[in-house]
């Protein structure tokens, strides 16, 4: 019996360390989503001119799609982004890919296959997609005029589907300037 006494003594000891651990440890970022306000970056865009700073993109609806070469889903959901982003351009709406991948050549050349316009930009460290807590692809962030995290899409998405065409136009005449 005494030992049983010591384990449940040993046992009790550790849960409360974990607690406190947990009660006084670093504070844990607070999550990427819906109602946060959107991490800022400055990238390199892919196939050369200056860097994009997030800052540039406050008072546009935003789709924040971060992608990489190798992710097949990723790939099959591009045409349809060319096509919301050509759709929805002159009236306000910004689309701004965030490669993962090495090496921007690859970047460059599947961007000109696909025949994509929109901004392309290429983050090997992967420092902002671990910012927007981003480690699945294809993930997707669309973002208000005032920088805020309107929904957080996972995975691959029809992009010119009637649904999304609606949902951002909603957004864009809901937080239309002046």
């Amino acid at each position: 019996m005494p030992g049983r006494a010591g384990a449940w003594l040993l046992s009790g000891g550790v849960a409360l360390a974990a607690f406190l651990a947990l009660l006084w440890g670093p504070d844990a970022p607070a999550p990427i989503g819906r109602g946060a306000t959107a991490p800022s970056f400055e990238l390199p865009r892919v196939g050369g001119g200056p860097p994009l700073d997030s800052q540039q993109l406050r008072g546009e609806v935003v789709l924040i799609n971060f992608w990489a070469t190798w992710c097949k889903p990723c790939e099959d959901e591009m045409p349809a982004m060319e096509r919301l982003y050509r759709t929805l351009e002159a009236d306000g709406f910004e689309l701004v890919a965030i490669s993962v991948d090495d090496d921007e050549r690859t970047v460059e050349a599947f961007a000109e296959r696909l025949g994509l316009s929109f901004p392309i930009l290429i983050d090997p460290s992967q420092d902002v997609a671990s910012d927007y807590q981003t480690f699945r692809f294809p993930e997707s962030l669309l973002v208000g005029r005032d920088g805020v995290v309107v929904e957080r899409y996972i995975g691959s998405k029809d992009w010119d589907s009637q649904a999304y065409v609606a949902r951002i136009r909603r957004l864009l005449a809901e937080t239309a300037p002046g």
